[in-house]
């Protein structure tokens, strides 16, 4: 039988070999992760937010004609820029013959919704349904009201794009950061070099055919209410601006 002492210098031992291991083992661990602190980061190009994705444009999700009628007093701001036509609307008649096109971050003051039986010519972007609803409005340095579609009605039932005609608070603002000449060109409704896509979109119209798929860098034809402009993007940036054939 193995003597007292020889059992406890066995024991010895083994605590002695654990504790090594262990002690091995912290050691290791530290110097990977000191490793992988210093390691260097990648090279690769960062990724750059767009700020204004960042920007959440109010929504007040109509439902009604009572909500369209709710606006009256409001001034809104466009964003569907040279889509929506609009008409001239006296003594409680609308004139179905169009007197222009809503502009980019152009503001409309409104003065009531109506609804009415619209001819088919109407449904560009908007159907007629059995009625289609409309908000009557003066431009800010017109006093002629006109009439503007803004959703219809359909077996009883509405549907609005109010909420992506229209900015409810000023783009200018909400925008405020893309600085003084890119919103006195936009309100000029001009493209000028620099600009990004968003921002030639404003200014010029959302009615525009992309030659390519990658956004930023590409060639993109705008219809400009009738006055086709070809602009080249690099690095999301105008570079070239030139009237299309």
């Amino acid at each position: 039988m193995a003597s007292r002492k020889t059992v406890v210098l066995g024991s010895v031992a083994v605590l002695l070999v654990l504790s090594l291991a262990v002690g091995g083992e912290a050691f290791y661990l530290h110097h990977r992760n000191a490793e992988d602190a210093a390691a260097p980061t990648s090279t690769g190009p960062a990724y750059k937010i767009d700020p204004d994705d960042d920007v959440y444009p109010k929504q007040e999700h109509p439902m009604s004609l009572k909500d369209e009628k709710d606006l009256k007093g409001r001034t809104l701001w466009v964003s569907a820029a040279d889509q929506m036509d609009y008409y001239p609307y006296d003594h409680g008649k609308i004139d179905f013959k169009s007197a222009g096109v809503l502009l980019g971050a152009e503001p409309i003051l409104v003065k009531d919704a109506t609804e009415a039986v619209a001819p088919a010519r109407t449904a560009i972007r908007i159907p007629v349904g059995d009625k289609q609803v409309f908000l009557l409005f003066t431009h800010a340095h017109d006093p002629k009201e006109y009439a503007t579609p803004v959703g219809f009605k359909k077996d009883g039932d509405y549907t609005f794009l109010t909420d992506q005609i229209y900015f409810y608070d000023d783009p200018h603002k909400l925008y405020g950061y893309w600085g003084p000449q890119v919103w006195a060109a936009i309100d000029a409704h001009k493209a000028i070099p620099g600009m990004s896509e968003r921002q030639t979109q404003m200014a010029l119209g959302q009615v525009s055919t992309p030659h390519g798929d990658d956004t930023g860098n590409r060639t993109v034809s705008y219809y400009n209410n009738g006055h086709p402009i070809d602009v080249t993007y690099v690095n999301n940036k105008a570079t070239t601006i030139r009237d299309a054939k």
